[in-house]
């Protein structure tokens, strides 16, 4: 089954926590503290494989969580580290930020790789934070949360030929006599309902890989007949055959099917409409197709190169294949990288933190006071008020009380709620 979107949720591991010992060892008194930092968690990281070619398998498992590290221990021993998790996908894909609709990678290259959540740092042990003041600190931190988000992906096909034209031009019985490809092929509309690969090997041992792109219609740039979900598959081709029932077998005309289909691909990207193209103008076998192939030649043949095929019987096939591969030698491969539309953003400096008051909470946000708290043990005394110093430290507290609050209020950072003393 072919699937050209998915959308997964990805987290990367938990760092370890650090840990809380003293050393403890005959002839070395007042040892101190020896407890151990804690490992780092594992990456998530997207790995391009030319070998996939659809995004099935993330049909069936939609979450993915890497490895956390291992807590730290006494003895100033450090925890492992957790491994990466690597998910495979299809070269051609792109990833984006489900939620805020950013570009995170585009995946065109085999074993190319991109992190798309990072895991946390470990927490460091007690042997961090002693002091002058105090030589024997029973405090450590907490492993840092990983990243997580949920993760929108999208498969556009990276092959050098795309078969475009009208439903039942005959792309699928083509595709199927010059590869080893074995499409779906009847005598009805949309037969092909997904884009089809195939293979087409030369004399000589070249190659190349035709894509037959499920039948276009008028108005499929704004989505009819399910045309936004085809038409992204041509925008990484080389070149485009556009493949025409020539003896009008469904009652069209083939010249109105070449400009209508040719509008639909400029109009859904520019840059579709000007890539190199030739026609092939099929079902020659048929009564009819001298006429238009006169007429076809007479109206595009100046701008054009047309090839009377007949795909049904094998007639004029090797002439087309073989001008196909000449065409591709001269034609560098299309592995533009997609580039998200908007305006050009510019890079400000981010405030530390912010608060927000809501329903009679303050929320205070900022990614840097809340790993800070996330990282805090707060069963542990010493460890409160450290965090208690760094929130003054950052000035939290004095914006707080500018901001309104009042004793007793309901403080809330990341997942905690605190209580607001003055």
């Amino acid at each position: 089954m072919f699937y050209d979107k998915a959308k997964i949720f990805v987290k990367g591991g938990d760092g370890g926590n650090g840990c809380v010992a003293m050393r403890r060892e005959k002839y070395i008194p007042e040892g101190g503290p020896w407890g151990g930092d804690g490992g780092r968690g594992g990456d998530v990281i997207l790995h391009g494989d030319e070998g996939l070619r659809t995004l099935v398998d993330f049909r069936y498992k939609r979450h993915y969580k890497s490895e956390r590290g291992r807590h730290g221990e006494g003895k100033n021993r450090q925890g492992v580290s957790g491994d990466d998790l690597i998910i495979r996908v299809p070269v051609g894909t792109v990833v984006r930020d489900a939620e805020t609709g950013e570009l995170l990678s585009d995946l065109v290259e085999d074993g190319q790789e991109v992190v798309v959540a990072r895991g946390g740092r470990g927490g460091r042990g007690n042997a961090h934070f002693a002091t002058p003041n105090n030589k024997a600190p029973r405090m450590a931190e907490k492993g840092e949360p990983g990243e997580e988000r949920w993760l929108d992906m999208e498969l556009k096909l990276l092959a050098d030929v795309g078969l475009v034209g009208f439903p039942n031009a005959g792309k699928s019985t083509l595709i199927s006599r010059v590869s080893a490809a074995k499409p779906k092929i009847a005598n009805y509309p949309f037969t092909t309902i997904t884009p089809n690969l195939g293979v087409v090997r030369l004399e000589g041992g070249s190659s190349f890989v035709v894509a037959d792109i499920p039948g276009l219609i008028e108005g499929a740039h704004t989505g009819t007949g399910l045309g936004h979900e085809f038409l992204r598959h041509v925008e990484r081709t080389r070149l485009l055959v556009h493949v025409l029932d020539i003896a009008g077998s469904e009652g069209r005309d083939p010249l109105d099917d070449f400009k209508v289909t040719n509008r639909e691909l400029s109009l859904y990207n520019p840059v579709i409409g000007e890539k190199p193209q030739i026609i092939a103008a099929n079902k020659m076998d048929l009564s009819g197709a001298e006429e238009n192939l006169a007429r076809l030649k007479q109206v595009f043949g100046d701008h054009f190169e047309i090839f009377p095929i007949s795909a049904a019987t094998g007639c004029g096939l090797d002439s087309l294949i073989y001008r196909v591969a000449d065409l591709l030698e001269k034609i560098p491969p299309d592995m533009t990288i997609v580039e998200q539309a908007g305006e050009t953003v510019v890079h400000c400096a981010q405030p530390r933190f912010t608060i927000d008051h809501k329903e009679g909470c303050f929320i205070v946000g900022g990614r840097e006071i809340e790993r800070h708290v996330a990282m805090t043990d707060l069963e542990r005394e010493e460890s409160v008020e450290r965090l208690q110093r760094i929130i003054k430290r950052m000035g939290i507290d004095n914006a707080l009380k500018n901001a309104g609050a009042r004793e007793g209020d309901t403080v809330k950072i990341g997942g905690f709620e605190f209580d607001y003393i003055d």
